[in-house]
């Protein structure tokens, strides 16, 4: 059976139907898929029955994996293999976590808009989420395009922010939430890093502004003028006409470029329902600055 890319929206997330992903995609399906994601920017693959080990295994025919950030700390027990990160709201025995439990009040930071990695010197190239239970309300992802907000800026805004680089940090967005729980490990292995405002998307070639709630400040810019600059973008790149909002269906694998995407996940009752969705996270292939060319003053 063919691969059929089915456009949601005009130019920004499809849904790819006729693959079995248990099985090897073959290389002219990936080529296709591959087009398509640099078309699109979120892809929607339906009806998949994955075991972790087959998730994993698509997911490295786009690039290295990472290691999910929850394993440097070793005082919590992780649900998952190290290579998913899990963005559920259970336990290691499947219950719902407590309302205190550290993973569900560091969890709760994904509801701001955000770009998975960002905080890290190497980003993330894609993210791929896979959902095996899902809430009856809620919960959602609201994906923001962030090449189409680019092009939507005003000449003179484009002017202004080639060359900014901002400093990301995991501590930056979770303080935004209140969570400052954090072990000196983390602290150690995940020290604030710079990004670029504005890149170039390679497969498309196009303009993207680079955006989370991660950056909390503009190198060389006085910091309230860079926070209410990062504020303004943000509040820009998220208007309705951008967005493409997802609800998941049990067997959703959903597949997003982090490199000109924001996301959020949405509320829901996670104190009565179980959602149970993990995600694999391709890195990039170096740090934005260094693919955008620019070279940072100490």
């Amino acid at each position: 059976m063919p691969v059929v890319v089915n456009p949601i929206t005009d130019s920004f997330a499809a849904e790819i139907g006729g693959l079995d992903l248990r099985r090897p995609v073959e290389r002219g399906d990936l080529r296709v898929i591959e087009d398509a994601f640099n078309r699109f920017s979120v892809l929607i693959f339906v009806e998949q029955d994955l075991s972790d080990q087959q998730q994993v295994d698509f997911s490295l025919s786009f690039g290295p994996l990472e290691t999910s950030m929850g394993n440097i700390r070793t005082d919590t027990r992780q649900r998952l293999r190290s290579d998913l990160a899990d963005v559920s709201n259970l336990d290691e025995n499947n219950e719902l976590l407590k309302p205190d439990d550290r993973r569900r009040m560091f969890n709760l930071g994904n509801q701001l808009w955000h770009t998975d990695s960002s905080f890290k010197r190497v980003p993330a190239k894609c993210s791929l989420l896979y959902a095996k239970a899902i809430p009856p309300l809620g919960g959602f992802t609201e994906f923001a395009d962030l090449r189409a907000a680019h092009d939507a800026l005003p000449d003179e805004m484009k002017r202004r922010l080639e060359g900014l680089v901002a400093e990301h940090s995991i501590f930056t967005s979770r303080a935004k939430t209140g969570y400052s729980n954090f072990s000196q490990e983390e602290r150690d292995q995940l020290p604030p890093v710079p990004q670029v405002v504005v890149r170039t998307h390679p497969g498309s070639k196009r303009k993207t502004l680079y955006l989370a709630s991660h950056a909390g400040r503009i190198l060389g810019m006085d910091d309230a003028e860079g926070k209410t600059l990062l504020a303004d973008l943000i509040a820009h790149a998220t208007q309705r006409q951008f967005v493409y909002t997802h609800r998941y269906r049990v067997g959703d694998l959903v597949m997003w470029d982090d490199r000109c995407t924001m996301h959020r996940g949405r509320p829901f009752d996670d104190l009565a329902h179980k959602r149970s969705v993990q995600r694999t996270t391709v890195a990039d292939v170096a740090p934005t600055v260094e693919q955008e060319g620019i070279r940072l003053v100490a």
